[in-house]
């Protein structure tokens, strides 16, 4: 689930997280119906909540909080350094 956080919060987006969050790169959620995507533009901050897989990501114009509820937490850390 990706919401974003900030003086105009969104709603939040829920679906399938198609790359691991990293530095540099864009963030992507695909939809649920398979047929559409939520994408950020480019990452420059990640700070990741010990202990949980819950990620604050500042991206070139936004701030988000993501939180991943399934999948597979080890490929994500690789991704996020």
């Amino acid at each position: 689930m990706l919401r974003k956080v900030g003086r105009k919060p969104g709603r939040a987006v829920v679906g399938r997280l198609l790359r691991a969050p990293r530095k540099g790169s864009v963030l992507v959620i695909e939809f649920p119906d398979g047929l559409h995507e939520y994408v950020t533009t480019p990452v420059k901050r990640i700070l990741r909540l010990c202990g949980r897989d819950v990620y604050y990501l500042q991206t070139a114009n936004s701030r988000y909080r993501l939180e991943i509820r399934g999948g597979d937490p080890v490929a994500l850390e690789a991704g996020a350094r």
